[in-house]
């Protein structure tokens, strides 16, 4: 495909602008500029990667990459959003940002843009590979776009919970893709429903059109406003109308969003700056939580949604979630997991020969621990990049087949030799017994597992899919037991007090409900999902198949903390 040139942005040299004065008789007292929050390093810098978009495109169909590496006891990724205003390549750019952010959820993508007023919209289950092709492309001209790729954290995986979502109301039209998770989607949908409201999907994201469509304010603006304003959980959202991108982050900023530029003034929303470097956008800073960003043709606007209290953002962006080439809460994700693994090494020594990651999320810390402790690192487990997400396991008998389709052993860097495996997370426990036994059958003399996060004893109700607290291993099993059932010589799991010491002054501003219990907003609707529920439910299965995933969580006492 021909290269297209590109023509300069309107928001080339824009500034911020404090809220435009037609907007002012509207506004709240409390409705003002944002400010970032207490920082006690500074954010690291990112260029813009030097790869020429054209080059992405050509006459050849896509060929599926299912780089999804997760086992069934693993937590789940939330979603990722792309949000694109100003560039004649819209829908092109949004396709390869969701491309680098696939990792964040492989069940469904989509792509919506506005072209001559009017919103179009393509959805589809499965890779951003297998729902995207030329063709498609084609159909989703514009100058704005947003994207979303989705793990179903709410809402079964049917079609039709596919984001981004898009509806009309008496005033236009309006496409959301929302990050994260509504605590209290329940009783917004009821009291919606109370009123006549009429839902069409089983995702939590569809209560914040019904806000948006049933509220009185004027402009749209706030009318975000005022719908995000009831609403109480995690979310990082982009929306499109025919003229305006809108993004909005929570006020307690669970869910990552950055905010970054292309060289021709195209503005870019993202979940993790692996999409900026992707399409060429340099990254100019997160979206604050609390705020609201407006992109149109006079700018970019920047107001607080409302006061927020201190941030609360998701510590599991850093030992799990991102890649390790972004840079997110204003830290490089690869620093902090070698951090984590220098921190292992230091408290938790062990006599070996080698050390091995658990491919992919543990490999940098498993470095981490290596370069502290003086031994080498070696590749001792192989991944396959070319296992489908829905493998078949026809009998318990052969179970075990499943983890080792997704992960070989070497034995000439096992065999007669004391390991050290390095793991981001231990969630059930069923995974790292059949890792610690197959690394066993490859001739390791001695295996010592060491896990880059503290023990998750919660479950998480802000846009991470974990099992309901009675499954988590660390919450029924002491270390010492959780050794014993996994088959390891020794285990130890990074200490929380070490993280936060490692966090320093930004320790505050990030959430450990999973380790701790303590929830910075009281999930009142406990319920949670089980992890492995819902593989083909949305594909297949009636409405009872969707309640029949959920389970019920025991009530969390109130902490203030």
């Amino acid at each position: 495909m021909a290269s297209t040139t590109l023509r300069q942005s309107p928001l080339q040299n824009h500034t911020f602008l404090s809220p435009p004065a037609s907007l002012k008789p509207f506004l709240k007292p409390s409705l003002k500029p944002c400010l970032p929050p207490p920082q006690s390093h500074k954010p690291t810098s990112i260029k813009a990667s030097s790869n020429p978009i054209s080059t992405f495109f050509s006459t050849k169909p896509s060929s599926p990459d299912d780089d999804s590496s997760d086992f069934s006891d693993k937590p789940r990724e939330e979603c990722g959003v792309v949000g694109i205003y100003g560039d004649p390549e819209a829908s092109r750019l949004c396709y390869l940002a969701l491309h680098a952010l696939q990792h964040r959820g492989q069940e469904g993508a989509g792509i919506v843009t506005v072209n001559d007023g009017v919103l179009q919209s393509i959805t589809g289950v499965g890779l951003v590979s297998e729902v995207f092709n030329q063709t498609k492309l084609d159909r989703l001209p514009g100058e704005s776009a947003i994207g979303h790729v989705r793990y179903s954290t709410a809402g079964s995986s049917m079609l039709k919970n596919v984001q981004p979502f898009v509806a009309g109301y008496r005033f236009g039209s309006v496409g959301v893709a929302h990050n994260g998770n509504l605590v209290n989607y329940n009783s917004l949908r009821h009291m919606l429903e109370d009123n006549g409201s009429i839902f069409n999907t089983s995702s939590d994201t569809e209560v914040v059109l019904h806000l948006i469509a049933i509220s009185k304010a004027r402009p749209f603006l706030l009318r975000i406003v005022d719908a995000c304003e009831k609403l109480e959980g995690a979310y990082s959202m982009v929306f499109l109308t025919e003229d305006k991108l809108v993004a909005v982050r929570d006020p307690y900023g669970f869910r990552p969003l950055v905010m970054g530029r292309r060289s021709n003034g195209a503005v870019v929303f993202a979940s993790e700056t692996c999409a900026l470097d992707l399409i060429e956008a340099a990254y100019e800073r997160d979206v604050y939580p609390g705020e609201v960003v407006v992109v149109d043709k006079d700018g970019v606007q920047s107001l607080c949604l409302m006061p927020h209290p201190e941030p609360k953002q998701c510590i599991f962006e850093h030992i799990y979630f991102a890649l390790p080439n972004s840079v997110v809460f204003g830290r490089s994700v690869y620093e902090s997991r070698r951090s984590f693994g220098e921190i292992l090494a230091t408290e938790a020594p062990v006599d070996c020969d080698v050390v091995i990651a658990v491919p992919d999320s543990g490999v940098v810390a498993a470095i981490g621990y290596a370069a502290k402790a003086g031994v080498p690192f070696q590749q001792g487990l192989i991944r396959s990049h070319y296992v489908g997400r829905t493998f078949i396991e026809p009998s318990q008998k052969i179970r075990d087949f499943g983890v080792k389709l997704k992960l070989a052993p070497v034995k000439a860097v096992l065999e007669g030799k004391r390991v050290v495996v390095v793991d981001d997370s231990i969630v059930r426990g069923t995974t790292s017994s059949k890792i610690v036994r197959l690394i066993k059958e490859a001739g390791a003399k001695e295996v010592h597992m060491r896990i880059a996060s503290p023990p998750i004893i919660g479950s998480c109700y802000y846009g991470v899919d974990t099992p309901s607290s009675e499954e988590l291993i660390s919450n029924r099993m002491s270390v010492e037991e959780i050794r014993e059932f996994i088959g390891s010589d020794s285990l130890a799991f990074l200490p929380l007090g070490s993280l936060k010491n490692l966090l320093g002054t930004d320790s505050p501003n990030f959430c450990y409900a999973c380790f701790s219990g303590k929830y910075p907003v009281q999930p009142r609707e406990l319920k949670v999902k089980r992890v492995g529920d819902f593989v083909d439910d949305g594909l297949i299965g009636g409405i009872d198949s969707i309640d029949g995933g959920w389970v019920q969580a025991p009530r969390i006492p109130k902490s203030n903390s």
